[in-house]
């Protein structure tokens, strides 16, 4: 009965499997050795053996990687980056754990009803919604004009709202919030509320219940919720784009340059090699400060 129940289980893993090794496995590898690869002359990357005036030459380097070490303009991509991605990640988590909270509290009739709102969002187009804020922050929008006729009554100067780090910061928020929400809602909906009414019966305030009882319990789905904030954020090139500057660009869009229009495939292979080793150290080193809280371990008892 152990032996079939396994078997079963191996067969069932075969297509996920399968899945992860040829569109993330594959493509990791290719990336790691075209970083070492030097450019080719008409882009895309040299021939490993290449004949040159009667020499043999073997075209791996590795001038990518010390190019973006010592370049000043990458580091400060990634810098803005991070920022970017902690500051949305920050404001999808103020934003997502009271609405998480409100729908996880509401009646059992009421839930499906605001869970659907929240995933509203996802039934159209992701460049729709995009073009959609460009039309919310444009100098000609209602939003526009109010915010400026506010600032004129006070003295100060018009801004532009569209094509700054305001509009990438509020379309990343938008664009993010539904993935805070939801890990959010399916950890706070799990708790039991006979912890909070014996707290308040023995003495403890709503905040005080709050920050010692639903706060720790609620870590795990913090933690999931900003995960799924945080990283996609960090590659994001569509959004700043389309509603951002030269002042507020990521280190996605230098990716996508260079692998679209430089045709430098090394060096953006480079770079995407780098943001992944970022984004796992800050991956790595937020989840060591969550188990050192106690609250996952407190949670996961």
């Amino acid at each position: 009965m152990k032996t079939s129940f396994l078997s079963e289980k191996r067969v069932l893993s075969i297509p996920p499997l399968v899945y992860l090794i040829c569109l993330f496995l594959i493509p990791t590898i290719f990336m790691i050795i075209i970083a070492f690869r030097v450019p080719g002359s008409y882009g895309g990357v040299a021939p490993i053996v290449e004949k040159i005036n009667n020499h043999t030459q073997i075209n791996f380097s590795l001038d990518s990687f010390k190019f973006t070490i010592d370049n000043q303009f990458i580091w400060q991509l990634f810098l803005r980056s991070l920022f970017f991605s902690a500051l949305t990640t920050l404001i999808c988590l103020l934003i997502g754990y009271p609405l998480a909270l409100l729908i996880a509290r509401s009646p059992r009739k009421y839930r499906d009803i605001l869970l659907l709102l929240v995933i509203i969002p996802f039934w159209s187009s992701f460049l729709i919604r995009v073009y959609a804020w460009m039309i919310i922050l444009g100098p000609q929008s209602g939003v526009s004009y109010a915010i400026n006729f506010v600032l004129g009554t006070l003295g100060f100067a018009p801004i532009n709202l569209l094509y700054s780090s305001f509009a990438v910061v509020a379309c990343l928020v938008y664009i993010n919030l539904p993935f805070m929400v939801l890990p959010l809602y399916a950890n706070l909906e799990k708790h039991d509320i006979a912890l909070i009414e014996a707290s308040r019966d023995l003495g403890a305030t709503k905040s005080e219940s709050f920050w010692q009882i639903t706060m720790p319990l609620s870590l795990p789905g913090i933690l999931a919720g900003s995960g799924l904030v945080f990283i996609p954020c960090i590659g994001m090139f569509v959004v700043p784009e389309l509603v951002g500057n030269n002042c507020s660009l990521m280190i996605g869009n230098l990716i996508k340059q260079q692998f679209l229009q430089t045709m430098n495939w090394p060096l953006g292979s480079v770079t995407s090699i780098i943001m992944t080793l970022l984004v796992l150290s800050v991956s790595l080193a937020v989840g060591l400060m969550f188990r050192r809280l106690g609250g996952l371990k407190y949670a996961s008892k």
